[in-house]
């Protein structure tokens, strides 16, 4: 059963779902899809939420409940997301312990208005591991300026980090510089290192949506022949980046006291461009201790017609290399590409967040309405 998602276990991806809702822990499809189709963990954000309730299923008793008793919409967002991330978390368990904390894990997302402030995004990690009281857990904090020193105090408190929205080659190394900080820090509290994990959530399809964009725009035969790369591309350099660092150096002290290396996480692997082979950021990007978190269709399209071929990232740097640069020389700036994609996300998560409680505010305000 699901041999092509089997074949991609065991190649070393963890398979994760980029989705959530309370149907789908109620009706047993989550613990469904652990069973039969590889899934090991779940990943959530602002987005997926908002798409959860606002189609209802399986809310109305809660909302009705939080309608009387009054509390803001702020509370409610959370006592909604906490409840499906507690009860999710709950269903991996077997999972988490089966793999000693590696897998069996549901990620949560500090609120995304606080993405560029450090100390706010501290708090509301440490606020949220309380709510959630689940060992199996990930804060999601977003790679931004003000997120890398977040990323280091919060794992710095034993608190294991999803960190989201990494877009630059650059960022990602100061991530996994944050990441040892954190991990030294905990070290100086007299903190099991061992019991402290985290993964890098490195954005792909998005990439290759912006760069395809100012391709076309160049329309030249050398342009065109580089559309759908630079995603992969990026990726690829990311893996080389985390196999440097996580080899020698300031690692090798932490790992000397049970440290658990950071593992790359390749997120918005869902294809945008219907001209694109459906399972392209799965084949392209298989490789020894990552993730990959899907799309309900992409975990199905794998399973049905996805070529597992083993490791499809190391030794392909040079030409991952060689693919970046030659959109420099067409006069597509990396660098203005991967902050535009962080400015972005950030945006989209922060509307997310405001049209999840509008929503909200509408329904608790109809059904207070009614109890009254």
């Amino acid at each position: 059963m699901a041999a092509r998602l089997d074949r991609l276990s065991s190649e070393g991806v963890s398979v994760w779902l980029d989705d959530l809702s309370r149907k789908r822990i109620t009706s047993g499809n989550l613990a469904e899809l652990i069973d039969q189709q590889h899934v090991v963990g779940v990943t959530t954000n602002p987005s997926i939420f908002q798409k959860a309730i606002s189609q209802g299923d399986g809310y109305d008793q809660q909302l009705a409940d939080l309608a009387v008793r009054g509390v803001t919409v702020e509370e409610a967002i959370r006592m909604i997301t906490t409840a499906d991330v507690r009860d999710a978390a709950d269903i991996l368990r077997p999972v988490f312990d089966s793999t000693g904390g590696k897998d069996g894990r549901v990620s949560i997302e500090v609120d995304p208005r606080l993405a560029h402030n450090t100390h706010a995004t501290v708090a509301e990690a440490k606020q949220l591991a309380w709510l959630v009281d689940r060992p199996n857990t990930f804060n999601k904090i977003p790679a931004t300026e003000a997120g890398l020193p977040a990323i280091a105090e919060t794992i710095g408190l034993g608190i294991s980090v999803n960190v989201t929205l990494i877009f630059s080659l650059e960022r990602y190394r100061k991530v996994m510089d944050a990441f040892q900080t954190g991990l030294e820090k905990a070290k100086e509290r007299g903190l099991d290192l061992s019991q402290i994990h985290s993964v890098a959530s490195f954005f792909v399809s998005r990439v290759d949506t912006e760069i395809d964009k100012r391709l076309l725009k160049v329309g030249t035969h050398e342009a065109l022949v580089l559309k759908g790369r630079a995603g992969v591309a990026n990726a690829r350099l990311a893996y080389e980046a985390y196999e440097e660092v996580f080899s020698r150096g300031r690692w090798d002290a932490l790992a000397r006291v049970g440290a658990n290396k950071q593992r790359p996480l390749w997120a918005s692997t869902g294809v945008k461009d219907q001209a694109y082979k459906d399972t392209m950021y799965v084949e392209e990007l298989v490789a020894p201790n990552t993730v990959n978190t899907v799309p309900e269709a992409t975990l199905f399209a794998t399973e049905e017609h996805g070529q597992i071929r083993g490791d499809a990232v190391t030794g392909t740097y040079t030409q991952s290399r060689i693919d970046l640069t030659a959109l420099e020389r067409l006069g597509i700036s990396y660098e203005e590409v991967v902050q535009q994609l962080e400015d972005e996300g950030v945006a989209a998560f922060e509307a997310a967040w405001k049209d999840l409680a509008k929503a909200l505010s509408e329904c608790l305000h109809g059904m207070g309405a009614e109890a009254a």
